[in-house]
Order: structure tokens, then C-alpha cells, then sequence
């Protein structure tokens, strides 16, 4: 599984990026996480709104810190 958290490094992308890594330990799913800042790359990705959460190629959210529940969830159901 691969996991972007996009964002511009600002405290809000912070958050998300942090609450993937705890949502990731808790579901002990293993993962490579990137966290992309660089506005090309953001741009090349097609993101408009940040932050924004992006599993295998896949936003599944976008302009919010989505809690680590919910990020949970995202996994689980990637892994089906």
C-alpha cells in the first residue's frame, strides 16, 4: 500500500500525516508513506486543496484532517 499525505507542510498536513501514522500502527497494516510538499509534485498529482490523503493512486480526502478512525477505516477497506 502506498499513502501521500499532501500539503504544503503546514500545520493542518502536519496533523494528517500524524494521525496516518498512528492510524498505521494501530491497524498494523504496513505501508509506505510519503508526504509530498513540493507544489509540482502536488500540482502533477492533480490536488487542489490541501491537506489531502491519497491511498495506491486513490484521494480519499481532500481539504481536511480526517481523524485516524477514519483513516483506519480507508485502510481496511484497501485491504480487502
Amino acid at each position: 500500500m502506498n499513502i501521500k499525505v499532501i500539503g504544503t507542510g503546514c500545520e493542518k498536513c502536519d496533523k494528517l500525516y500524524n494521525n496516518v501514522k498512528e492510524a498505521l500502527e494501530e491497524t498494523g497494516i504496513q505501508a509506505e508513506v510519503e508526504k509530498i510538499e513540493d507544489l509540482m509534485e502536488i500540482v502533477k498529482l492533480g490536488v487542489m486543496t490541501s491537506p489531502s490523503l491519497m491511498i495506491d493512486g486513490k484521494l480519499v480526502v481532500s481539504g481536511r484532517v480526517a481523524k485516524k478512525d477514519e483513516i483506519g477505516k480507508f485502510f481496511r477497506e484497501d485491504v480487502k
